[in-house]
């Protein structure tokens, strides 16, 4: 393709638009088109299944637990004691479908305490138990 260079001698305006980078973009696009059209065109004709949408099946309420940091837990904000616990627990394993349990353990509660109530958790027969933490903060 030819270009006008300007010199430094010459004061002329140049009037001719530079179309390089225009039929750049078409040559990609023509590209794009003839590799997709013949894709989209050749399929095998298939005669797909009709699907019914059934509502989903409704998930229990999860079962809230908070260990402060002086290891006392809490089911749904009311202090518990581990006998009863494992009794409630042991209730709410049953449920179809079981419902899961979550655990918020303060920053500075020992391991011990959030491993005392993972066990009972598991002698209950709770078979999903989750950890709720604080996300990270954004930006700086």
């Amino acid at each position: 393709m030819a270009m006008n260079v300007a010199q430094e001698d010459d004061d002329e305006v140049i009037a001719s638009i530079n179309t390089t980078p225009l039929v750049d973009v078409m040559l990609v696009l023509l590209i794009i088109f003839l590799i997709t059209i013949p894709v989209v065109t050749h399929t095998v004709p298939v005669q797909l299944p009709k699907e019914a949408v059934n509502p989903l099946q409704t998930r229990p309420d999860a079962v809230e637990l908070a260990v402060d940091r002086e290891g006392k837990v809490f089911w749904n904000e009311k202090q518990i004691d581990a006998a009863t616990l494992l009794a409630k627990l042991k209730t709410v394993s049953v449920a179809t479908p079981q419902p899961e349990v979550h655990i918020r353990g303060d920053q500075e509660t020992h391991y011990e305490s959030i491993g005392r109530v993972i066990t009972t958790c598991e002698r209950a027969g709770i078979s999903k138990i989750s950890f709720i933490t604080q996300p990270p903060a954004r930006g700086g």
